[in-house]
C-alpha cells in the first residue's frame, strides 16, 4: 500500500495549489481506495482534495491538532480512484499567520 505524507508551511492569507504535486504517487497507478488524513498547526486552515478532476473535499476546516496525521484518529475522506487518476490536496490559509499542514495520503489497490 502506497502512503505519501507531507508537512508544510502555508504562509498567511495564501493557497498552496497542491501539496502532492511532484511525489511518486501523485497520479494513482491502478484501480484503488484514496483515504485522507490531515491535521494543521493552529485553527483556520481549510483544505480541498480532488481525485481524477472529482471535488471529494470544498475548503473544509482542518483539525488543528498540531502534529502528523494519526489512523484512524485523523480521518478526513475516502474516495475511490481509476489508474492515472491525479490527487490534488490544496490548503487555504484564512489567518494573518502561517501554519503548518500535516497530510497523509494511502493508496489501497483492489
Amino acid at each position: 500500500m502506497p502512503s505519501m505524507t507531507d508537512r508544510q508551511s502555508v504562509a498567511a492569507n495564501t493557497v498552496v495549489a497542491n501539496a502532492l504535486s511532484g511525489k511518486l504517487h501523485e497520479f494513482v497507478p491502478s484501480r484503488s481506495i484514496v483515504r485522507l488524513y490531515a491535521t494543521a498547526s493552529a485553527v483556520g486552515l481549510n483544505m480541498s482534495f480532488l481525485v481524477g478532476g472529482v471535488s471529494v473535499l470544498q475548503d473544509q476546516e482542518v483539525s488543528a491538532q498540531s502534529r502528523l496525521p494519526l489512523v484512524p484518529d485523523d480521518f478526513v475522506a475516502e474516495t475511490p480512484a481509476l489508474p492515472g487518476s491525479r490527487l490534488v490536496l490544496s490548503y487555504r490559509n484564512t489567518t494573518g499567520g502561517a501554519i503548518t499542514a500535516y497530510s497523509r495520503v494511502d493508496i489501497i489497490p483492489f
